[in-house]
């Protein structure tokens, strides 16, 4: 049987275009054809591995050496000290028992001070007499920073502290402590006649820091460790007394030397804009 040239050529046309699709003929694939690239096979998507962003590759700890790793501990013990600190404090705060919700609040100040609690109790006349001395002291903090201000024309003290007792004034409202069970009060103790008063932070500490700190830039070196002294004396007393938690008076100290460098800022800030007269800091 002989086929026209006709019929051959639209034979062998047909037979390509399956060829070129990629399509099986009697259940063979074409040759050269990949079994996973057919129609009926979803396309394969060739994953890219991501690489990590080159800053890794110059990261500054890649570059130490055992002999920096040494010297970070002899150069910079204080550092290492308080690295050290936190894992301690890490350790001891997730495994600490906490103190329930009806007990009162522990207090590592009041447990030291615990005989000279009951002392002061037993002797009230005596209690009277310390807080009439701290009254007084007291009273040297505010004169000292009123002096620096209205007698030298120096405000950084006076502002220093119009911001600390406004920023104790918030805090003290917005969490309101209780008063210590063991608390000892005098009518001749600051804030006189045993008014109410808040405990967080303490406003006794923070004035003294803030007038020690004038002393200190003004090199009123005696003045200046005379306060320190009668600051910790005041900080026993209060401790002592109950007139606040430790955590009052730690706070205290922090809060006068954050707002003695604000009250800093504010003269330099104000000064560029010439807000300020000419007045020695």
């Amino acid at each position: 049987m002989q086929i026209s040239g006709n019929t051959a050529t639209a034979t062998i046309t047909a037979r390509r275009r399956l060829f070129s699709k990629g399509k099986p003929t009697n259940g063979h694939l074409p040759c050269g054809a990949n079994p996973q690239e057919t129609n009926n096979s979803p396309p394969i998507v060739k994953k890219r591995l991501i690489s990590p962003p080159r800053c890794l590759f110059n990261a500054h700890f890649l570059k130490w050496s055992a002999a920096d790793v040494r010297g970070v501990t002899r150069h910079h013990p204080v550092p290492c000290a308080f690295a050290a600190s936190v894992l301690f404090f890490m350790f001891v705060e997730y495994t600490l028992h906490m103190v329930p919700s009806m007990a009162a609040p522990y207090d590592l100040g009041f447990a030291a001070t615990m005989s000279l609690n009951r002392m002061l109790a037993a002797r009230p006349a005596l209690n009277t007499l310390l807080a009439g001395l701290n009254t007084v002291f007291v009273g040297m903090q505010t004169g000292y920073i009123l002096w620096t201000w209205l007698i030298e024309g120096r405000t950084r003290a006076t502002i220093s502290t119009l911001f600390m007792f406004t920023c104790r004034g918030i805090l003290g409202y917005v969490t309101q402590l209780p008063l210590p069970q063991e608390f000892l009060g005098s009518g001749v103790d600051f804030p006189v006649g045993n008014v109410s008063f808040f405990l967080f932070y303490s406003g006794h500490v923070a004035a003294s820091v803030i007038a020690s700190i004038d002393m200190k830039r003004m090199k009123r070196w005696e003045l200046a460790y005379l306060f320190d002294t009668l600051n910790i004396l005041q900080v026993v007393r209060l401790l002592t007394t109950r007139g606040h938690y430790t955590i009052d008076l730690a706070a205290g100290v922090g809060a006068a030397v954050l707002f003695d460098s604000l009250a800093g800022k504010y003269e330099d800030h104000s000064a560029a804009n010439g807000a300020f007269y000419d007045s020695p800091k």
